[in-house]
């Protein structure tokens, strides 16, 4: 971004010898800080498994599919031996409370087997009224509970007065409840896990307070919405900024893809191809610390742009009176 606007700058005044400093000093900078280990590992290597069930958008929520649904995630799940198992969001397309128990007991036992959890995509009823986009884990660590923070408009929360736009376009679980603003990492497999939920993290404030506490970030999306578009290859390339961002490797899980492990680096160990149904099964690196970026978050570079805002509008005050 500032390289572009360097660029931007260098055609409305062009000073060479300024730009190419600017331009330099910039490239310089980039390059020494990405020599700096703002994180250090934190436990060995974790076994994690990611699963991709590939289940058609348009069919879902169908009632007919339903028991097939459950059969492919168990079925993946079951062949697993890592201590981390990752479901994608509402990879089970009913209410927790709906789902059979029976069913529940053996993800549970699949997990206590490996010596450790899976964290389930699942839609979460707290009562009557509220509800949730929600992660819920299972194994040997005590239940725990990430609902989904930053909704989308019409798809997972109705604003005033348009609640006639989901019933027109038919679109299920459309009103979700909002999970709390600070919610504990998820202690789990031996890590503690800062879970985000599909497009949350594309705003890497809302990522940050978790940190320092957590070692390891997991995401889970459907973005099966989107079908054969950018939208799935753009959601890995947000997820590694968010991997550099905070210095934590991440586990993307989705139902149709882009699934992928990302080291703190940004780069992605692995992944598996769009539209196909499997599990990815990968060894990640947990991290404690804090990068500037996760300790600061955006206020350095918003009081630099304040600072320059004001230093612009001093400079051409003076001009005008002369």
């Amino acid at each position: 971004m500032l390289c572009a606007g360097l660029v931007c700058a260098k055609f409305r005044q062009p000073r060479w010898p300024a730009f190419l400093a600017a331009l330099l000093a910039l490239l310089v900078a980039g390059a020494a800080l990405r020599s700096v280990e703002w994180t250090r590992p934190a436990g060995p290597p974790l076994s994690a498994s990611l699963l991709q069930g590939n289940i058609p958008q348009d069919l879902k929520f169908d009632p007919a599919r339903y028991a097939r649904t459950l059969a492919t995630y168990e079925r993946l799940a079951t062949e697993s031996r890592a201590r981390l198992i990752v479901f994608p969001e509402t990879a089970l397309p009913r209410f927790l409370d709906r789902v059979e128990p029976e069913y529940l007991a053996r993800l549970e036992a699949v997990a206590r087997r490996n010596g450790g959890d899976l964290l389930l995509g699942v839609p979460f009823r707290d009562g009557p009224n509220a509800y949730f986009n929600a992660v819920v884990s299972y194994g040997t660590s005590p239940r725990q509970f990430y609902g989904k923070r930053h909704l989308v408009p019409f798809g997972e929360f109705v604003p005033p007065g348009f609640g006639w736009v989901p019933a027109i376009l038919n679109i299920p679980m459309s009103d979700f409840s909002r999970g709390t603003a600070t919610q504990a990492p998820l202690a789990v497999a031996g890590q503690k896990v800062a879970v985000n939920i599909c497009y949350e993290d594309a705003f890497g404030a809302e990522l940050l307070p978790p940190l320092p506490q957590a070692t390891l970030l997991a995401n889970v999306s459907n973005v099966a919405w989107f079908g054969d578009s950018l939208a799935p290859a753009q959601h890995l390339q947000i997820a590694r900024l968010r991997s550099v961002e905070t210095g934590r490797a991440l586990l993307t899980a989705t139902n149709t893809g882009i699934t992928a492990a990302i080291d703190r680096d940004g780069r992605v160990l692995a992944r598996l191809p769009q539209f196909s149904e499997a599990r990815l099964d990968v060894e990640v690196q947990g991290y404690t610390g804090l990068t500037p970026y996760a300790r600061w978050a955006d206020w350095p570079i918003l009081a630099l742009s304040a600072l320059l805002l004001i230093a612009v509008s001093v400079l051409s005050a003076q001009r005008r009176r002369r």
